[in-house]
């Protein structure tokens, strides 16, 4: 060991050399006031000094001692945490008298312990973090200020984070996770936080500015902050007064900097003292130093600052055959440990150092259990399972990502290879034992565990791996599906979301897996409530719930899998056991009582039902409507008296000036016409309807020539209320089982139910804005520029002072977001919110919300899936016949033309 500063070996009572060369490893730790080490044999000793450097006890440093053996040891300004062989941690209070070390946490195995001036970090092996001590600048991370606790408290905002390190500065504290992601707290008088600002925060904060910078070490000063990456740079940030940050000046850095001068050394370690850093290279097993140097702590021989890393001299009786094993610094103080070169890689090498990971689950583990499953004593291996999977922590450090993928974590990227997890639990699905224990833990302990609000997507991991668990389950599948069902719900909105989106970037095999459990356990309940009459509905109820959502992401995503994955044929023999049902028959309700109410429920949740049961239970509920409408009278039917020369006049007419009451079914008499409304009448007014509808002038609707389609006229001259009774009209069509078909694209299908028309949307409406528009995104940059584009349609500004802003290729992105919107929805905003309104009025059976944008619009408009060689089947021809070389020609270029080319040829 070597050492430089305020303190030496001789202060230690170790040898008097500068080197100890003896065989024993030794642990040392400083803080502002104290210093203590720890020898192999788990004894060790402290010395405490006055705020001005002296001694305070003359003579041998004072001994640590404890009835197990201390496994590692941390200081604070003048306080030293031991932890012993067990994981049990003990404080002691070097300022006390007698000085006797106080236990703080004996129901836990502590790995690894952290050190501020005044307040300790501890994290287990399960995970949890906790914090003691002084909390006067939120630095205990409990989220609020509160009086300084004696006793540990968990930091819950960290539940869930696998941590691979936790780091303590004078009023400040961190925590790294397993795949970089950096959380700050306490006092930032200085930026050492590195958020950017200088208010304390008194919750672990994200510094997002490293965020895929891939973090591995932190180390912290009493008011500045040291990182260290993957890749060996290092950025420093916080107090600059002494140069203690690296960077050639006194300044304060408010975010993350990088140290260029130590720029092509790959360091791979640091350390942080009050006002100094140490950072190690082991390729050349250099050490450099920065910052203050008043009482020789740099180790250039110097009592000054220096404000770039200068090369400590180490002692030339560190010869060829010892090497830098852990760099450390602590107040003051500096020391490096060595150890032989053989062996050695640069990190630390010290037994412990193995021992301070929390626990994850990887092939060594499992076939450990599994070996010693029939052999060893199952209490013990009990113990071990408990642990492991009681903890989201420990399974979200689980089955990462190789090669450093895991440190590109993001929103989009869980950092997960579940391929990993589904053969973990495969292989543990081979002793039952093991996968009966695992269950028992995850429903017991670990589900009730998960936390509300989680940090970041690391913590939401566990998510996406239990049910890869699930599946191999088989007797505590349903009861552990559902549980795991209402721990998803319970998470925050935000979060909820953020899960849906990791949902949507699954791979399909493990979408349709998590798909395929709750369909299952679904389906199983309610087949239990059809056939034994028992209550599952709260089960049922979680499982469905579920289930709708992955079919909102499915569709989101573009149909990862086939919409079939999610319809449960449960619901026909729901409706079937009812007895069969007949059109207009009005006591359906007293038929369906039984399954009426689970019915009703279970129509929140769209995805479970095919197109036929959707249309089945629209009918359904259409004679819900009206019965439910006891007051209605006969003279308030829905009843449309038109003349067919002035249809459209008469029906606007009719609609503006009388009241009434869609909830009946619509009866459609033209003038001087005998005949009785079954059906066919009124489908014959909503064709005639939609033809003179897109013959008015001035235009409702703008044609696209392209496309042959209508979208609403942003700056129509109709009436004020032509969008709300044409609303009212579809709205009316809808309810009593007609087609119209005004030619409307899929967008307003979409807008109806609530989805965001995409680039996709426009290039049905209007293909060749589409084009222009895909070309935008895919040209060079270069290229960009040259088309000389700024923010506005048609001369329209689509965001504030757009005419100013010219499009690049930083923007492009944006540019085609907002002319989408401009489209769809900014430039019709009032036309579409009156057709809303008057299609909610025409159609008072809310239940057309089941449908999806697809599939309301083939209702309504009718079957937009052609089959073209049924068409071509049936043709006839007059003064033709199939055979002849000119049907032949125009078959063999209709074949070629596109699904929409055909559909435009139709409708010419």
């Amino acid at each position: 060991m070597i050492c430089w500063g305020e303190t030496t070996l001789r202060d230690l009572g170790l040898e008097n050399s500068s080197i100890y060369d003896g065989t024993a490893e030794i642990t040392v730790s400083a803080g502002r006031r104290v210093v203590a080490f720890l020898r192999e044999n788990g004894k060790g000793a402290f010395r405490l000094q006055n705020e001005m450097g002296e001694k305070r006890n003359s003579g041998n440093p004072k001994r640590l001692a404890l009835k197990e053996k201390i496994q590692s040891l941390t200081c604070g300004a003048s306080h030293i945490v031991l932890v012993s062989e067990r994981g049990t941690v003990f404080q002691l209070n070097c300022d006390e008298t007698p000085s006797i070390p106080r236990l703080c946490i004996n129901d836990r195995q502590v790995i690894q312990v952290a050190c501020g001036d005044h307040h300790t970090i501890a994290l287990s092996k399960e995970g949890e973090v906790f914090t003691w001590g002084s909390n006067s600048n939120g630095q205990l991370g409990l989220e609020h200020v509160e009086p300084s606790p004696l006793t540990p408290q968990p930091v819950t905002l960290l539940s869930g984070m696998p941590l691979s390190q936790i780091s303590a500065g004078g009023d400040h504290s961190f925590a790294l996770s397993s795949s970089g992601a950096v959380f700050g707290w306490g006092k930032n008088n200085t930026g050492q936080l590195g958020l950017g600002d200088m208010r304390d925060r008194y919750f672990p904060t994200p510094v997002s500015s490293l965020n895929l910078k891939r973090t591995v070490s932190i180390s912290c000063g009493e008011e500045h902050t040291a990182i260290l990456n993957k890749g060996g740079l290092v950025f420093t940030f916080g107090s600059g007064r002494y140069g203690q940050l690296g960077h050639n000046s006194n300044r304060n850095e408010l975010r993350p900097r990088l140290v260029a001068e130590l720029w092509g050394s790959r360091v791979t370690q640091i350390a942080c003292g009050r006002h100094h850093t140490l950072a190690y290279v082991s390729s050349s097993n250099t050490i450099y130093s920065f910052g203050c140097g008043e009482q020789g702590q740099l180790g250039n021989g110097q009592t000054s600052n220096q404000n770039v890393p200068l090369l400590v001299q180490l002692s030339p009786e560190l010869d060829s055959d010892r090497r830098v094993a852990t760099i450390i610094a602590g107040g003051n103080k500096s020391f490096a440990m060595t150890s032989p070169v053989q062996g050695l890689d640069g990190s630390c090498s010290m037994p412990h150092c193995q021992e301070k990971k929390i626990c994850t689950v990887d092939e060594e583990l499992i076939n450990k259990w599994i070996s010693e499953c029939d052999s060893k004593p199952w209490k013990s291996l009990k113990r071990e399972i408990t642990k492991t999977f009681s903890s989201a922590s420990c399974l979200n450090g689980s089955f990462l990502q190789s090669h450093d993928k895991h440190y590109l974590t993001t929103m989009d990227n869980p950092g997960l290879d579940l391929s990993l997890a589904r053969l973990a639990f495969e292989k543990l699905a081979k002793k039952d034992r093991l996968l009966t224990q695992i269950g028992s833990v995850v429903q017991q302990r670990l589900i009730p565990s998960l936390w509300l609000f989680p940090a970041n997507v690391e913590a939401l991991r566990v998510y996406l791996i239990l049910p890869e668990l699930l599946r191999v389950l088989q007797t505590q599948q349903r009861e552990l599906s559902v549980a795991f069902a209402a721990a998803i719900f319970n998470l925050s909105s935000l979060h909820l979301n953020v899960l849906e989106g990791l949902w949507s970037k699954l791979p399909k095999p493990f979408f349709k897996t998590l798909v395929k459990i709750f369909h299952t356990v679904s389906t199983w309940y309610l087949n239990q409530m059809r056939t034994e009459y028992t209550d599952h509905w709260v089960s049922v109820e979680m499982t469905v719930k579920v289930l709708q959502k992955l079919y909102e992401v499915n569709y989101r995503a573009g149909r990862k899998i086939e919409d079939s994955n999610f319809y449960i044929s449960e619901m026909k023999l729901f409706i079937k056991s009812a007895g069969r049902i007949y059109p207009g028959n009005y006591k359906l309700l007293n038929k369906i009582a039984p399954f009426a109410e689970t019915l009703q429920r279970l129509t929140a949740y769209p995805g479970i039902f095919d197109m036929e049961t959707k249309n089945l239970l629209f009918k359904i509920n259409n004679w819900c409507v009206l019965l439910g409408d006891d007051h209605v009278q006969p003279v308030t039917k829905n009843d449309l008296h038109v003349n067919r020369r002035s249809l459209l006049t008469d029906t606007l007419h009719h609609l503006r000036n009388s009241q009434p009451n869609y909830r009946w079914p619509l009866k459609v008499k033209f003038e001087q016409e005998d005949g009785i409304d079954h059906g066919g009448v009124s489908q014959e007014f909503f064709a005639i309807i939609a033809r003179e509808v897109n013959c008015l002038d001035p235009r409702v609707f703008e044609l696209f020539e392209d496309s042959r389609l209508v979208w609403f006229t942003p700056e129509g001259h109709c009436d004020h209320d032509a969008f709300y009774l044409l609303g009212i009209l579809c709205g009316m069509a809808l309810y009593n089982f007609c087609v119209v078909n005004f030619h409307f694209p899929l967008a307003l299908f979409k807008k109806l139910l609530g989805f965001p028309p995409t680039l996709k949307d426009l290039k049905e409406l209007s293909p060749i804005e589409a084009r222009s528009l895909q070309d935008v995104l895919n040209e060079d940059e270069d290229v960009v520029e040259v088309l000389d584009l700024d923010f506005t349609v048609k001369g329209h500004e689509i965001v504030p002072c757009g005419r100013d802003i010219p499009v690049t290729k930083s923007n492009r992105q944006q540019y085609v977001d907002a002319y989408i919107d401009f489209v769809f929805n900014k430039s019709v905003r009032g036309q579409f919110e009156d057709f809303l309104k008057g299609f909610s009025k025409g159609c008072p059976n809310e239940k057309w919300r089941m449908f999806l944008p697809e599939e309301l619009m083939a209702v309504l408009t009718g079957n937009v899936d052609y089959e073209w060689e049924e068409l071509k089947k049936n043709t006839k021809y007059v003064g033709y016949k199939a055979t002849d070389a000119n049907i032949q020609n125009f078959w063999t270029v209709f074949d070629e033309l596109s699904e929409e080319q055909k559909k435009h040829f139709l409708c010419e």
